[in-house]
């Protein structure tokens, strides 16, 4: 396993940009796919975006599609969520998350096996 750790969360307005970082500890790291989720109060936690082990593959929820781009930087084994445009809706805790399905780009939560802390994102109106 991986461990995990996310940075770059805060405050925004409405319309605004954020990037998160996922700095990940081990050598394995390239091995892995990872993901972001996010979880809002009172609700559950939901898939955002996923990237496949070499990036080829990317998958996104359809409420972020065209906003966020999830990257990732083997060679400095951390992964990147840039988030435009961002919605008061999109306030939540992110986590990131990694996943031995290295070739895919996968969106469910039993597919992830090491997560973060998470970090609060918080968009004003």
């Amino acid at each position: 396993q991986v461990q995990v750790v996310e940075s770059g969360g805060g405050l925004v307005q409405a319309g605004g940009s954020l990037k998160l970082s996922c700095a990940a500890s081990g050598r394995t790291f390239s091995s892995y796919a990872m993901g972001w989720f996010r979880q809002a109060p009172g609700k559950e936690r939901e898939s955002v975006a996923a990237i496949s082990w070499r990036g080829g593959a990317t998958a996104y929820a359809d409420s972020v599609k065209g906003r966020f781009t999830i990257s990732r930087d083997n060679a400095k084994n951390t992964v990147y969520l840039q988030m435009n445009s961002l919605k008061p809706e999109d306030t939540a805790v992110y986590y990131c998350a990694a996943s031995p399905l290295k070739s895919y780009a996968p969106m469910t939560h039993s597919a992830f096996d090491s997560w973060g802390q998470g970090t609060q994102v918080t968009v004003s109106s």
